[in-house]
């Protein structure tokens, strides 16, 4: 069974995908720097802070000897990144060497010296009206991403349109929908792998696309990124004034609304955003696990779903690989059955990414407990897939009524010299060849002739 999957890069892979030139006008700003210097795997960090006086360049051997043996792995992997973000230039002359980046260093330097002003500074809180609380915030992030993702996937679903063009919407649809013909649009195989993946990971795909595609709209990668790590050093929570920023950002921070990035609010003569965990954790990994969203679902021995949630999206994502029984205000009930599964493994989806979402989305009260989803129930979806993988069909072409026994050996000994032979029948001289090996097949048999 193919399998398509959709990798959401980390953010500092699309720093390291800008130029030279628009990395080192990123690296003009101390924050960026700093922000970048928190990416880092620890070596990586520990090696920019022991270079960050040293003017010169350091052999890549004496770096070696800043770490244990059993660390090189490590090493090599800290190396390849500041390499891959133009922290380190390498040097190769008579050995190689590795030197920090000037305009990094130096601005880093005063950074950690001097200190600086914030990007922006929060609002008094005697201007801006009551603002809502960081439990009432993620309420509100997670349904505008809900919000979003039902807009994605299906436009009627949506409660409430985004402010997205139609053309930017295709451009997050691009490899998640496809369309033949005059139908309507439905769910690629990615399509179905995308909506398995935790909030993180699905963000950062959209980001991806949102960033690749900004060129297009007349914006600078450069200073789309340099947006977006600004606003990861921004409190989740507090106000921050709109008024203050270019147009270009004015217009990126209505987007990041409809992400549930940022929550807009209006007073009397000022305008201010709020920035919500999804936007203070935009450079941290992907694998950080303190961002994700408490679990839903609860799933028995005896195959039954019970998953605790309003939402829409959740119902539409357990019907991938359920049976929906019914469905109360905040309560969805299923089942989770064999047909409904193939119905899952043919649309792409595998046993291993149904049984990480049901581990990953797990009611707190059955969280804690090993396995959070019973063995059993895990097992069975594997063999269930298992049964789909026995048999492996592959286009052949079959060959019969051979004039003579010498043709047919002839014929078997061909086919197996060019790897091409699937089956063979001595006795009644028949045989059958792989679909590319019949052009050739079929001259080798008319020079017999």
């Amino acid at each position: 069974m193919p399998q398509v999957k959709i990798i959401a890069k980390n953010f500092m892979d699309m720093v390291a995908s800008l130029t030279a030139r628009d990395l080192d006008n990123l690296y003009q700003n101390p924050f960026i720097c700093e922000a970048i210097l928190r990416s880092l795997p620890p070596l990586g960090k520990k090696y920019v802070l022991q270079m960050l006086y040293i003017e010169g360049s350091v052999l890549a051997k004496s770096m070696e000897e800043w770490v244990l043996a059993d660390g090189f792995t490590k090493h090599r992997v800290a190396i390849d990144r500041l390499v891959q973000l133009r922290i380190f230039s390498e040097e190769k002359k008579k050995e190689t060497s590795y030197r920090l980046n000037p305009t990094f260093q130096t601005n880093l330097q005063k950074h950690l010296i001097y200190g600086g002003a914030l990007p922006r500074e929060p609002m008094p809180s005697n201007v801006t009206v009551r603002l809502p609380t960081l439990e009432e915030l993620e309420a509100y992030a997670l349904g505008q991403w809900e919000c979003f993702l039902l807009q994605l996937i299906s436009s009627a679903q949506a409660e409430k349109p985004t402010n997205f063009s139609s053309s930017m919407m295709k451009v997050f649809q691009r490899g998640l929908l496809t369309q033949r013909d005059k139908e309507s649009p439905r769910l690629s195989e990615s399509g179905f792998q995308f909506l398995l993946m935790d909030t993180s990971a699905q963000l950062w795909y959209i980001i991806r696309e949102y960033i690749s595609n900004s060129q297009e709209r007349g914006v600078n990668q450069a200073d789309l990124i340099s947006f977006l790590l600004e606003l990861s050093f921004h409190v989740a929570g507090e106000a921050y004034n709109v008024n203050t920023m270019s147009e270009l950002q004015k217009n990126m921070i209505k987007d990041f609304a409809d992400l549930g990035l940022v929550k807009l609010q209006q007073g009397r003569k000022d305008s201010w955003f709020i920035p919500t965990k999804l936007a203070t954790s935009l450079s941290i990994s992907l694998t950080d696990s303190s961002s994700r969203k408490e679990g839903f679902v609860v799933v028995e021995t005896n195959f039954r779903i019970y998953a605790y949630s309003t939402s829409k999206l959740h119902c539409e994502i357990l019907r991938l690989f359920s049976r929906i029984e019914y469905q109360l205000p905040n309560l969805i009930v299923g089942a989770i059955t064999k047909e409904s599964l193939y119905n899952a493994f043919d649309n792409g989806i595998t046993a291993d990414q149904i049984i990480a979402f049901l581990q990953q989305n797990a009611h707190p009260r059955v969280a804690e407990r090993i396995p959070s989803v019973p063995e059993n129930v895990c097992d069975q979806i594997r063999l269930w897939e298992s049964d789909l993988n026995r048999v492996e069909a592959t286009p052949a072409y079959y060959y019969d009524e051979f004039p003579s026994r010498d043709v047919f050996e002839a014929a078997c000994d061909y086919a197996r010299d060019r790897s091409g032979l699937l089956w063979e029948d001595s006795k009644k001289m028949r045989l059958a060849v792989k679909a590319e090996t019949h052009t050739h097949m079929r001259e080798f048999l008319r020079g017999q002739s």
